[in-house]
């Protein structure tokens, strides 16, 4: 078949297919000679939104930095939050210690900042002063006497009562004796009997054994029976009496006790006069003057009560803390409660017990996080949200198990942070689309451009920047012709016309290996050759799969024609992503028509294996041949469009114009071209858009007809719009000025169609025609009989 290039498609000139920056044009010999940046470049819009950010204190200026990693997003926050930490009010200290009258729930303890290590201190000292002095000075000699003498006293107050009553009792032949019962003794009356007092037990023997009469029985029972209600009320003095004395004894060793607390905690309340300080130390007072001094339990355990657990400090000098939280889970925002396992197994937690997460501790500061990482932690996101909505740290207790400890519940913690979001832009969108408080809370928007103007300022930017890295990091410096192939790396990067890529950080690491090349080699500056070998190498690391994919073809088992003409079947353009690489590889795009009324089906799709942009796309394909097929009868076919060879998702648009031509063919029986791949996707009216990743498709195709063999005619089409982003290998530019490759751009399906099809597509006439032996007219004759055929099955 014929390979004249039709009006329409035009073939690209070697010169066009780089975008070239010259070393020669450069103002320097070497980065040696250029200042090094000290800021993030390129970003202007994106610095300005974080300086409003970090500087305006209001309800849900918290910051979404939107851009791709290695745009230098984390770089410029830090760069950005170091020029105003130290502008931040500082926040008090906060310590956790026990809460006596409900244990399970922590009392919470704002102090000034940068004492709290004191406090902590000062309470460790307390808590020994109370081990060691305060029992033996319950059981002092001078307290003891003081004891004794109120006892003595008491006794002496019992005996005025008593005595009186034992003389009446003995002048009766009666006496007091006690009597013993399980758990306590009180006084009975008993008879005298040769001159001693008889138990009860003993006075039924004398009366079974008949020592007693009867009428003396009598006598001595209307005796005790007088004298009970002088026995009731001595026996209430006296415990009216002891009940005075103890609640005495109480009283001196309680007042004691109180007096050496009083000491003893005079300088801790002066040096931190915070009500909730003192409130505190009252209520520990109250609870070691309640139990008389004693300590709860014994062992290192028995002061836990007394020792304080500090949440935060900060010094009085610090700038404002600034967090990045790499691993942002529930539990690492918001703090944990790591319980002990006593010497029989079981759990326990006390205030001691609680951590603070990385909210709590950029206190005051900043909080850095990658959305992304907080979005895939479970509950990490709800936490983060209900946090900065209350504007304080809430410990949520773990689920209860059979091992659990006891809930804990400390005092809510009140924060002022400013979190830091760093996040690409989809999951930007997904977020605000999805969470409504998303937008309340963050509401400063520091955007990230990922590509920056390509002209002069631009490229000195990238030499500044790697003057930057050469210096802070020991590297080779770079000459004229590194920076420029570095340049041109940055516009293929970018793939836009007219701009080169932001992504300093992946530029960064081509640059290291080639310094590491370089010095191999035992050069002493880095240049082109060694940033082109560095591409290679990294290009090559990660190519196996297009090289198995080559081999593939090589040996029948993907089947793919490149040279000649088939119907119905057209050489697509496809990627597939290695790490930060994209490669290009050609996919055979098959296409079938017959008679019927079911319309183009997308094999794809019915598979389910069609993503949502490709199903859009093949329904732009139907709408497009409604355009560029007006009939005056119904379109009445059925056909099938399919990715040959393809198990995995098919995603993008970018195979739609191939799609077209491959259905056209179909259609009119005209075989298209199997020399040529397509790129491009189109729009109803037929207009060629421009596609991604162009450079890695033509590369692929080229790789694979050299390693097939050159035919002198190969080559790949793509949308006129892609000129501007071309940065093709150097290799690829040599084929196609020696003629063994060819690069063509076309504006309109019609411009591919004749390219492909090998005549003019035709132009549509007023009267809704094509030229019968145009694509277009031959497709319109087809679709004629095929309805005719439909009518005739219906008749």
């Amino acid at each position: 078949m014929s390979h004249d290039q039709p009006t329409g498609a035009i073939e690209l000139t070697p010169h066009q297919l780089r975008w070239r920056c010259e070393p020669e044009h450069l103002s320097f010999g070497s980065t040696d000679d250029v200042t090094p940046v000290r800021r993030v470049v390129g970003q202007d819009t994106a610095t300005e939104a974080l300086q409003f950010g970090l500087a305006i204190d209001a309800p849900g200026q918290n910051i979404f930095v939107r851009g791709i990693q290695g745009s230098g997003r984390l770089t410029l926050v830090r760069t950005l939050v170091e020029e105003v930490r130290h502008t931040r009010k500082p926040r008090p200290d906060r310590c956790l210690v026990h809460n006596f009258s409900q244990p399970n729930h922590p009392t919470l303890l704002p102090l000034a900042t940068g004492t709290a290590p004191a406090f902590q201190q000062r309470m460790d000292a307390l808590a020994d002063y109370i081990r060691t002095k305060i029992e033996p000075a319950v059981r002092s000699e001078s307290l003891q006497a003081r004891v004794a003498e109120l006892n003595r006293e008491a006794q002496e107050e019992m005996q005025g009562w008593q005595k009186p009553f034992e003389q009446e009792l003995g002048e009766v032949g009666l006496a007091l004796m006690a009597a013993r019962s399980e758990d306590a003794s009180h006084p009975i009356l008993v008879p005298v009997i040769g001159g001693q007092p008889v138990p009860p037990d003993q006075f039924q023997a004398l009366q079974v054994g008949g020592a007693i009469s009867e009428e003396e029985v009598a006598q001595i029972a209307e005796k005790i029976v007088s004298f009970e209600g002088r026995l009731r009320e001595v026996t209430a003095k006296a415990l009216e009496i002891h009940q005075r004395t103890q609640n005495r004894v109480t009283h001196l060793v309680q007042e004691e006790i109180r007096a050496l607390l009083d000491a003893a905690t005079a300088e801790l309340r002066s040096a931190h006069a915070e009500p909730e300080v003192a409130s505190f130390l009252n209520d520990l007072t109250k609870d070691l003057v309640s139990r008389g001094g004693r300590l709860r339990g014994e062992g290192p355990r028995s002061t836990r009560p007394y020792e304080v657990n500090m949440l935060v400090t900060r010094d009085t000098e610090e700038p404002a803390p600034v967090v990045v939280e790499n691993t942002p889970t529930a539990v690492s925002l918001l703090g944990s409660v790591d319980a002990e396992m006593l010497p029989d197994g079981t759990p326990i937690a006390d205030h001691m017990s609680i951590r603070p997460g990385s909210i709590l501790q950029a206190d005051g500061g900043y909080l850095v996080l990658e959305a992304a990482d907080v979005l895939a932690a479970p509950g990490a996101w709800r936490a983060l949200v209900r946090t900065l909505r209350v504007g304080r740290v809430e410990w949520e207790p773990p689920e209860r198990t059979g091992f659990s400890p006891p809930l804990l519940k400390p005092q809510a913690v009140p924060i002022d942070v400013k979190v830091i979001l760093l996040g690409p832009p989809e999951l930007y969108a997904l977020l605000d689309a999805g969470d409504r408080e998303f937008g309340e809370l963050f509401k400063v928007l520091a955007d990230f451009n990922s590509v920056i103007t390509r002209d002069e300022d631009g490229v000195r930017m990238y030499a500044a920047v790697l003057a930057r890295l050469a210096r802070d990091e020991g590297l080779l410096p770079f000459d004229a012709s590194a920076v420029a192939a570095l340049v041109e790396h940055g516009a293929r990067v970018a793939a836009q016309a007219g701009k080169l890529s932001a992504r300093f950080g992946r530029l960064g690491d081509i640059a290291r290996e080639a310094s590491f090349v370089a010095k191999k080699e035992g050069a002493t500056l880095a240049t082109g050759e060694h940033v082109g070998e560095t591409i290679r190498r990294t290009k090559a690391r990660a190519e196996l799969p297009a090289r198995r994919f080559r081999g593939a073809v090589g040996r029948g088992v993907i089947r793919l024609q490149l040279e000649d003409g088939a119907v119905g079947q057209v050489n697509g353009l496809a990627v597939l992503h290695a790490g930060p690489l994209t490669y290009g590889f050609p996919t055979r795009i098959s296409a079938t028509v017959g008679p019927g009324t079911a319309g183009t089906m997308n094999i794809e799709g019915e598979a389910q294996l069609s993503g949502a942009i490709h199903t859009k796309g093949f329904y732009i394909l139907g709408g497009l041949l409604r355009t560029l097929l007006p009939t005056n009868h119904p379109q009445c076919f059925d056909a099938s469009v399919a990715f040959e060879q393809s198990y995995g998702g098919i995603d993008g648009d970018s195979a739609s114009g191939a799609e077209v031509i491959c259905f056209l063919s179909a259609m009119t029986g005209l075989p298209a071209r199997q020399d040529l791949a397509m790129t491009g996707a189109i729009d109803q009216l037929g207009n060629i858009l421009p596609i991604g990743a162009v450079n890695e498709k033509v590369e692929g195709f080229h790789d694979l007809c050299r390693e097939i063999g050159f035919t002198g005619t190969q080559g790949v089409v793509i949308p006129r719009a892609n000129i501007g982003t071309l940065v093709l290998r150097e290799d690829v530019v040599a084929s196609c000025e020696a003629g063994k490759f060819h690069l063509y751009t076309v504006d309109r399906i019609q411009d591919a169609l004749g390219l492909f099809l090998g005549r003019p597509a035709g132009e549509l006439a007023p009267d809704g025609t094509y030229s019968a032996d145009s694509v277009l007219g031959l497709a319109m004759a087809r679709l004629k009989a095929l309805w005719e055929m439909a009518e005739g099955q219906a008749g």
